[in-house]
Order: C-alpha cells, then sequence, then structure tokens
C-alpha cells in the first residue's frame, strides 16, 4: 500500500475517535524514529502484521508475519501527529541485498491503524478501555517459513524478542 493509502485510512479511523472534534491528527512516515527512544511527551506504540517483500536485485518475493512497525504519538495544542516507520527486511538469496519495504494488504493494514487508534485512546486520551487480549500480532505470524532473523531489521535491533509485549 502506498503513503496515501496510509493517510486515507488513518484519517477514515481518526474520523471514529471520541474526542475533541476540534483535534486534528496527522500521520507521516519517519524513518528516523527509534524504538525505545521517545520523545519528551511522545507515546510509543510498537505494532506488526502481515506483509509481503519484494527483492529489488532479483525480484524474488516473501512473505512475513512479523513486519515490526513502530508509532510515535503526541498531542498538543489539539494538533495530534503519529510518526510511522515500518521495518524492513532483506532477502536471504541475494549478496549485498537491500532492506526492503513492506507491502500491506488493505485488510491487514485496517487492522493495524485500529489498533493504533486503540492506543491513542489509551495514551493521548487516557482513555480506559479495559483489558484487551488481542496480540500485537496477527495470528498467522507462525505461518509460512520460519523467521530469519539475520534478514530482518527489527530483529536487529532487538524489537522481534519483544513482539506480544504491547507498549
Amino acid at each position: 500500500m502506498t503513503n496515501q493509502e496510509w493517510i486515507r485510512i488513518f484519517q477514515s479511523k481518526v474520523k471514529n475517535l471520541k474526542r475533541n472534534k476540534r483535534d486534528r491528527w496527522r500521520i507521516e512516515f519517519d524513518d528516523s524514529i527509534k524504538a525505545d527512544n521517545v520523545k519528551l511527551g511522545w507515546h510509543q506504540y510498537i505494532s506488526g502484521a502481515f506483509g509481503r517483500f519484494k527483492c529489488s536485485k532479483c525480484n524474488r518475493s516473501w512473505s512475513s508475519g512479523r513486519v515490526n512497525v513502530v508509532f510515535h504519538m503526541h498531542l498538543s495544542s489539539g494538533q495530534g501527529m503519529v510518526k510511522v516507520r515500518c521495518l524492513r527486511q532483506e532477502c536471504r538469496q541475494c549478496d549485498g541485498a537491500l532492506m526492503e519495504e513492506a507491502s500491506f494488504d488493505e485488510e491487514k493494514l485496517e487492522v493495524l491503524l485500529e489498533k493504533l487508534m486503540e492506543k491513542i485512546r489509551v495514551k493521548c486520551y487516557r482513555e480506559n478501555l479495559g483489558k484487551r487480549n488481542r496480540r500485537d500480532f496477527d495470528d498467522e505470524d507462525d505461518e509460512g517459513p520460519p523467521h530469519e532473523s539475520a534478514h530482518c531489521e527489527a530483529c536487529s535491533m532487538g524489537l522481534c524478542t519483544k513482539r506480544f509485549k504491547a507498549r
């Protein structure tokens, strides 16, 4: 999905937040944000989804149930900002492979952004949503070939080992 599709789905979900109607939210992609290095006044949420990758060298495609996504969010004076970084994977077959961006089916992106809305409600609006038993990853993350940590940006950052902990 393109950045514009992320923005479209995000904006449709933000409209459903029970919030001050004057609050304005936007989302932007920022490859400089780091997990567990959150600016003062910002909140973090790390989640993931089932995604697909394609090698830009050999055109090989693969799926992963462990596509980690880091969100940093902030609300101040009616202006809400979400910064997002999708962590990448590299092709296991190519020497000198590049880290590739994931693509997500619309359905998977809808679920990912719905979970983000829950985190915004809790962390930015201080709503009590009660206990949620939903895991941060789809049930599909154990399907398919074994996860190859050596080719995963999130593993190199130590995030995959924390994949089921809501933050």
